[in-house]
């Protein structure tokens, strides 16, 4: 039996790809690399912030020192907090809000699994913290997904086995970390065929059999 759904955040529950776009576009931008495109942020998706600065740097010529990457990725966050504060509910996926209040009518604890250290913003900001009883994210682990390190922090903030746990997911990354912690896989999103999750829908509005999931 699941009784604990753990969410990855962006592209799950909310869309603030936009801003990260725009935020890697205006560091990008700033070390005169002008080819960083729409392409090279969709393999941003699902790993860590070093990880997607190694991509913007990737398009120019430069070597950068490790301390040098470390200020590149704390000016680029500070460029996509500058973009949240315009972030409301307006950002919330369809079908979230309810689905979430289903689950909690079941008796189903909510957790968040986002490598983002920015997620406790963005779910106050667009009011979706009400809804979660726990909150992993980048401020409590030091491996990104595909490591299953902030599934496993979620299920044990949660107090629940990890085979207990359901992980909603939009990335590749996410699910083979999801898989990884043991849990059960759920895909949605653009790409939610090739996620080769244990079950799939296009997103969290769509006709999903919750009761078949959860009772597995």
């Amino acid at each position: 039996m699941i009784k604990g759904v753990i969410f990855d955040l962006d592209g799950v529950l909310v869309s603030t790809d936009e801003m990260h776009f725009k935020a890697w576009k205006m560091l990008a931008e700033e070390l005169g690399i002008d080819k960083f495109s729409k392409e090279d942020n969709k393999k941003q998706k699902g790993v860590s912030r070093m990880e997607s600065l190694e991509v913007v740097l990737s398009k120019g010529s430069r070597i950068y020192t490790v301390a040098e990457k470390e200020e590149l990725a704390e000016r680029k966050n500070n460029f996509y907090k500058e973009l949240l504060t315009e972030l409301n509910e307006s950002a919330i996926l369809p079908g979230v809000v309810e689905c979430l209040k289903m689950l909690r009518n079941k008796g189903i604890l909510i957790g968040i699994g986002s490598v983002s250290k920015n997620a406790p913003i963005i779910l106050t900001k667009t009011g979706l913290m009400e809804y979660v009883d726990k909150v992993s994210c980048g401020l409590d682990i030091t491996k990104s997904k595909p490591d299953p390190e902030v599934f496993e922090v979620a299920a044990n903030k949660l107090g629940l086995k990890y085979e207990e746990c359901l992980v909603v997911e939009d990335s590749f990354a996410g699910i083979v970390a999801g898989k990884a912690a043991h849990m059960k896989t759920l895909g949605v999103g653009t790409e939610y065929e090739q996620l080769r999750a244990d079950y799939e829908a296009p997103g969290l509005e769509a006709d999903i059999d919750w009761k078949t999931i959860l009772e597995s």
